[in-house]
């Protein structure tokens, strides 16, 4: 088995708090306490015995954190099922708003408060351009990831907006968006600037932000992503998944953490090696608040407007039907591999329930058998 995150946060945990000390917030805290009892006799689980040849295994419980490496692939594909109830038979862009560099020391001491400006400013932006007739001319729908790290795990806020290319009048008629365009992205960046600038103004912490930085140009991209489901299969990866999986993480050696990278401007797989220290700083930077929403709905996508939703799928139901058809035969879900059983990894027969491991047991013996960890 390789070096996992639980790994480095078990050995170095102690030192990374000593170091930082009073500047780990709690949560992060919580979240190195969760990744390193993952799948541990910590949080318990049961033991299986094989009635052929005694082999035992323990199957220990997940931490179920969202900031835990081993707790998140599974519910990505349930995700994409359920958001195909939203899709729509047009094409997608696919628009991103990038956090200013000046701006980050503040939302790393504030998460929760510029986060949500961030979502609220894109998207009233957003939607505000797009009402007018020379673009799009009516409502549109959004539905929006939270992302705040790069693939070295530095601190990068941004949020991605998956939008249909094209909205509804209040005639209910649908307007098509331009062949590959959607809006004007110096003007869009232009008014989501203004609209964060207007909400953060109102805070204490708007006197951190230097003022040069509400006259340079914020980055926002637009690009098309035709069907939208490629584009919706790669945010769906960011919802659940956290600033680094275990294999990207190669060695854990003197005290130093090598792990791999794509690189974005060639796309080539490079490595990179941190200190365990600085490694486990980068990869907590990116947890967020308690009860934190990173995936948020607006416009005709938004929970309110769930009826309106229906009324332009059922319009363009009748524009496009073979479209719509391509679309519910891809939302079909796939054959779902639950295990049922616990089969024995000596000789294949299945393993019987011996006894239930309380939270906080100790592990189990070493000796005398192979020990097998499943989890749940």
């Amino acid at each position: 088995m390789g070096v996992e995150l639980a790994d480095i946060f078990s050995q170095y945990h102690s030192e990374y708090l000593a170091q930082y000390h009073q500047r780990v917030p709690t949560r992060q805290q919580q979240v190195i306490r969760a990744v390193v009892r993952c799948r541990t006799e910590a949080l318990g689980g049961q033991v299986y015995r094989c009635p052929q040849c005694d082999e035992l295994a323990y199957r220990y419980h997940s931490c179920r954190n969202r900031h835990c490496p081993k707790c998140q692939y599974q519910r990505t594909q349930q995700w994409l099922e359920k958001q195909q109830e939203f899709r729509l038979p047009v094409p997608y862009f696919l628009l991103t708003f990038t956090l200013p560099a000046e701006i980050r020391a503040t939302a790393q001491k504030y998460p929760q408060l510029i986060y949500n400006i961030l979502f609220r400013a894109s998207a009233a932006a957003t939607q505000k351009l797009a009402q007018d007739p020379r673009f799009v001319g009516g409502k549109i729908g959004l539905m929006g990831v939270l992302h705040t790290w790069t693939r070295q795990l530095c601190y990068h806020p941004h949020v991605h907006y998956l939008v249909p290319a094209g909205g509804f009048t209040a005639n209910q008629d649908w307007v098509p968006a331009r062949n590959q365009f959607m809006l004007p992205v110096k003007a869009l960046s232009k008014l989501f600037r203004a609209k964060f600038r207007d909400a953060l103004r109102k805070q204490a912490c708007f006197e951190n932000v230097p003022t040069s930085v509400w006259q340079q140009d914020w980055v926002v991209h637009c690009k098309p992503v035709g069907g939208g489901g490629s584009a919706l299969k790669y945010l769906a990866s960011y919802v659940f998944r956290v600033a680094i999986s275990n294999p990207r993480i190669l060695k854990l050696s003197d005290g130093r953490v090598t792990f791999r990278y794509k690189a974005s401007a060639t796309g080539k797989t490079k490595t990179g090696s941190l200190s365990a220290l600085d490694f486990m700083r980068r990869f907590l930077q990116h947890v967020l608040p308690r009860g934190f929403v990173k995936v948020r709905y607006y416009g005709f996508f938004s929970p309110g407007n769930r009826q309106l939703l229906v009324e332009i799928q059922q319009h363009l139901r009748l524009a496009f039907p073979e479209e719509f058809l391509s679309l519910t035969a891809e939302a079909q879900p796939g054959e779902q591999d639950f295990e049922v059983s616990v089969s024995c990894p000596q000789c294949g027969q299945t393993m019987v329930f011996l006894k239930t491991i309380p939270r906080h047991e100790r592990s189990p013996p070493q000796s005398g058998f192979v020990t097998r960890v499943f989890s749940t």
